[in-house]
Formats: C-alpha cells, structure tokens, sequence
C-alpha cells in the first residue's frame, strides 16, 4: 500500500466536510453496542458525521452498515432493506428477552424433532404475516423505548405488527439446539421467532445467538471486522473498504443525467427530472447519477418525479467529499 504523508493524514482525520462519504461495512463483534461501534470508528475516523443502518443487539454479531458523511443521507433506505440472518435457538428454556441475556427460566420437556417436523414448522412460521414484538426492543412508546419500560416493568403489550419471511430453515444442531437461517423484510425479530417457536413447540425457546449476513444487497462476507479497524492500521483499512455512495444505493435503479443537471438538481431545482423517463411504478424510487458520483433520490409520486434526497459531490476517488 502507497505510504501517506502525516500532513495528509492529519487532512482527512479531521472528518467532516473533508472527511470520508461512504458506507462502511462494520462486521459487530459480542457485547458491543451498534452506538459503541459508531462511538468507535468515529474516533479513527477523526470524527466524521456517522451513523449506523439498523441496530443489531449487543449479543447479535455480524453487518452493521456504517454510514460516513454524505451516506448518512442513505441510511433510510438501507434500513428499509430485506435483511438475512443466521442463529441459534435453544429448546426448553425460556426467558423476559427471549434470549440468553435476560431473566432464564426452565420451559417444558424436549421433545425429538427430526427434519420432516423442523419443515413443517418452518413452513407455518414462514406463512404468518404478523408478529408481537419483543417487550424489549427499541420500539419507542411515547418517546421511550420498549426496553427501558420492560426493564422497569412498565411496559405495554404492543400489537401484534405486519411481517413478511421470504426463506426459513430450521435443522437440529443437537437436542435441545435448532441453527436457523432467514430472509425477511424490516421490522421482524428473530428473538420473538424463538419466543413463537417456543410456544408452539410447548417446550419454551429463547435464541441463543444471531449473526446478521445481509442489509439489502450489501453482504458480511464484505464486511471489516470491527477490531482490524481499531487496530494500529485500522484508519486505512476503513477508508480502503469504504463503498461508494452509488454503489451502496444499487439496489435503486440508475439514471445518468448531465452535469449541468446535476448541478441544477443539487441545488434543488426541479427542471431536470422532468426530463427522466418514465417510472416503472407507482412510488419508485431512482438513483440519479453523474458519472460515478450520485447525484440524488428521486421518488415517483403519480406520474412526476419528485427530488428525495440531494447528495454533495464528492471529490477526488469518491471517498471523501
């Protein structure tokens, strides 16, 4: 790797608007909080605005979406993203959390579950399309989250919220432990998955571990672990790893404009996207670039595009802005 300069360095370091734009994919280590991981590269990073796409508990370990600087603009969208997880469920124990974290107690006998029972019951949970959260998420009631209410036995039952699972595998890893694998949309817990199982079952589940492996089309095979970014070279191997803005919204379809759009469209003139095509459908949202560089979001509503969000250019290899 070419050596840098100190003075350069020290440059960049200071982040904000000279700082890197991007997203960062953070792979989470056990017992750290998605705010601790912010908390942390923020300070390698010298302090640049950051910001994270979707929490992961401090138990979960796996893709944590960092988003840098101008990316922070994108961190709806990849909130709004399919997720896929990987897990562990243990049988006959239950608990406040529905995992190994909270108050555990002895559930009901185990029965032998061999792969034709697991289909089944996989197949029934992928069916259902609603779910009770956990009492202990950040789902905020009247601007506090669930899980400081839960903690002090203040908190509601909520309703039971609409889900959607597109693939769910459950295999025995030994008698009282299924590993499971899934993809589903926003807002579905696995924690209230071993929960449901649980009762289903009669015997009681709490989830024992999880790994996030995929935000939208962003993958943890990608992702820095958070210990080689705090180490003594952690500074260029997050800057080395960051994904450009227009690579990181792929999963929006692309439209290139010119650069005298796109400085139009910047500064929040609307002319341009009356010369975008159609849109494929109602509410769909584009991608409008420069070039490499990402311009702005556009969303359709009826048959006009309407600007979402406007992103600054960036300068020099896209990294930083």
């Amino acid at each position: 790797m070419e050596a840098r300069s100190d003075k350069g360095q020290g440059r960049r370091r200071r982040g904000g608007a000279g700082g890197p734009s991007g997203i960062l994919l953070v792979d989470k280590p056990i017992d750290v909080t998605s705010a601790g991981v912010v908390a942390r590269v923020r300070r390698v990073l010298g302090g640049v605005k950051a910001g994270h796409s979707g929490t992961l508990d401090p138990f979960a370990t796996g893709l944590l979406p960092l988003c840098l600087g101008e990316g922070t603009k994108l961190a709806g969208y990849l909130t709004d993203s399919d997720k896929s997880y990987e897990g562990v469920i243990r049988l006959g124990v239950r608990s406040d959390t529905h995992d190994m974290t909270g108050r555990v107690e002895e559930g009901g006998p185990v029965t032998s579950l061999d792969d034709a029972v697991l289909a089944t019951v996989a197949a029934e949970f992928q069916a259902i399309s609603v779910q009770v959260p956990p009492s202990f998420s950040a789902i905020k009631i009247a601007g506090r989250p669930m899980y400081e209410l839960a903690r002090r036995g203040e908190a509601p039952e909520l309703e039971a919220r609409p889900v959607r699972v597109d693939r769910l595998e459950l295999h025995a890893l030994d008698e009282r432990r299924l590993s499971v694998t899934i993809d589903c949309a926003k807002g579905f817990y696995v924690r209230a998955l071993a929960r449901d199982l649980g009762d289903r079952l009669g015997c009681g589940a709490v989830l024992e571990s999880l790994r996030r492996t995929r935000v939208g089309v962003l993958s943890a095979e990608s992702a820095v672990p958070l210990a080689e970014i705090m180490g003594p070279d952690g500074y260029e191997r997050a800057v080395t790893a960051i994904i450009p803005l227009i690579e990181a919204a792929s999963h929006l379809r692309l439209v290139d404009v010119a650069p005298a759009d796109a400085a139009d469209l910047r500064l929040g003139r609307q002319q341009p996207l009356l010369r975008l095509g159609p849109a494929t459908g109602a509410g769909e949202r584009i991608r409008i670039a420069a070039g490499e560089d990402l311009v702005a979001v556009a969303v359709a509503q009826g048959r006009v595009w309407t600007l979402e969000r406007v992103f600054a250019p960036i300068k020099g290899s896209g990294t930083f802005s």
